[in-house]
């Protein structure tokens, strides 16, 4: 059965479709879309929660920004490392006002100056170091002192009327790798009208230093790449209780004299301002007292320094002796130990050092050694010595320092027993008939076993030959 046909007049004959304009469609009114909004809580909820995060991280922002302004305007900060000479100044300075807090006020004159300095001291710490020192007394007897400094952690410290903030701070990354301690920085905060503080600080905590080393000899140690003391300052040795041979003290120190007051004449002649000195000579003879008494005539410090350490490389070595504390003498003592010929001993694990022969003369004499330089050398067995590390340039003066003569004999029984001329001229009658070498210092071993008996002395010369 077919399909009915369709007409193709109906086929032809368009419909007309009426679609609306976009003006004839009604535009929903605002009201309704607020209460379409306000109907969902999703939405109320999401854009509550974003509204008090974008006002949280303004007013944070603003907190920020108002806090660093206000700080950096208000408060200023001085950062102490571990590395500057100030921090053990400061450290020590902590030290003794503590103590001076913790000791009870004395009954008397002196309580008002103690009060106006317990105003003029505050300090607030909860986490304390302690610092133990020993003092030996002339008597031989030795005292201890605990000390209680601010430890890692924030402090309050009051002085000459300002606060300061004490934040010492400890880091637990960096580590010096020759001590291995870790590093530790002091920064210390206050006031920005107060900042000349700081420089009031520091002035005392120096000032502090410098007294506790009047009338001493400190004793300077290679610790890694600087210079550390070594030990408490020692008393200064006077040069007349070092008895050397005639006129060899005084020769050496007339000639360290004259080399100290010629910097312009060597500068002037493009001459290098440096001198070195070789004492040689037996054991016990006194080369390394005399040195320490010329130090404490002089006015100057040691730095020992020794070739044996086991870390010590050509390069540091050169560091070190381009970076001599002012007014010290350098000391290398025993030199033939660390070198016989150009060929490092086994003695005292000189072995294990990494300084070479070539390293050492450099370090002394080559285009990167250091000027206004001190530098003795101590040796027992000159003979052991390269002529290339004792030519002129590395040392001008050589003295033999030797075992004890006749007039050495003569003042150090004078020294210790004044007025004995009779039992002086026996003693020295007794040693000539031993016929042996003498020491100074087995002398002074005699004469501090016997302080106040010169014929007890005269009776035990035979012992010294033993």
């Amino acid at each position: 059965m077919s399909a009915p046909e369709i007409p193709v007049a109906l086929l032809a004959k368009e419909v007309p479709i009426e679609v609306p304009s976009a003006s004839s469609v009604p535009a929903p009114s605002p009201g309704l879309i607020q209460r379409m909004l306000e109907s969902n809580p999703y939405f109320t909820a999401g854009f509550g929660l974003m509204g008090l995060g974008v006002a949280l991280a303004t007013g944070r922002q603003l907190l920020t920004r108002g806090s660093t302004f206000m700080y950096r305007q208000m408060l200023v900060d001085l950062e102490i490392p571990s590395k500057d000479k100030s921090y053990l100044w400061f450290l020590d300075w902590m030290a003794r006002e503590s103590v001076a807090l913790q000791n009870p006020i004395p009954s008397g004159s002196g309580i008002k100056s103690r009060i106006l300095r317990l105003r003029n001291l505050y300090t607030s710490s909860h986490h304390l170091s302690v610092q133990t020192t020993y003092k030996q007394h002339d008597n031989g007897s030795v005292s201890t002192n605990f000390s209680l400094v601010p430890g890692p952690g924030k402090h309050i410290l009051r002085y000459n009327g300002a606060y300061i903030q004490v934040n010492r701070e400890r880091s637990s990354r960096l580590m010096d790798l020759t001590s291995g301690t870790p590093f530790e920085t002091i920064t210390l905060t206050t006031l920005y009208r107060d900042r000349e503080v700081f420089r009031e600080l520091l002035h005392e905590a120096n000032s502090m230093a410098v007294r506790l080393q009047e009338g001493k000899t400190v004793i300077y140690t290679s610790w890694g790449p600087e210079w550390r003391p070594f030990g408490q300052p020692r008393r200064k040795r006077s040069l007349e209780s070092v008895i050397l041979d005639e006129g060899v003290g005084e020769r050496i120190l007339n000639d360290v004299k004259d080399f100290l007051h010629s910097g312009s004449w060597y500068y002037d002649r493009g001459i290098p301002y440096r001198r070195g000195y070789l004492l040689f000579g037996p054991p016990g003879s006194g080369k390394s007292s005399f040195i320490q008494a010329l130090a404490g005539e002089l006015d100057y410090n040691i730095c020992i320094l020794n070739l044996s350490e086991q870390n010590l490389t050509d390069d540091r070595l050169n560091h070190l002796m381009n970076h001599i504390p002012e007014r010290s003498i350098l000391l290398l003592e025993d030199i033939d130990a660390a070198f016989n010929k150009r060929e490092q001993t086994d003695d005292s694990g000189y072995k294990l050092s990494g300084v070479t022969f070539s390293g050492l003369l450099n370090a002394l004499d080559g285009v990167a050694s250091s000027e206004e330089r001190l530098i003795f050398m101590t040796t027992n067995h000159p003979e052991l010595l390269d002529p290339a590390l004792i030519r002129p340039g590395r040392v001008d003066v050589r003295e033999l320092i030797d075992n004890a003569t006749a007039y050495q004999i003569k003042r150090m029984f004078l020294r210790f027993y004044e007025g004995s001329e009779d039992e002086c001229e026996r003693f020295i009658a007794a040693v000539k008939d031993l016929n042996v070498p003498i020491s100074t210092a087995q002398l002074q071993g005699l004469f501090v076993y016997n302080k106040a008996a010169p014929e007890r002395a005269i009776e035990m010369v035979p012992l010294l030959k033993s």
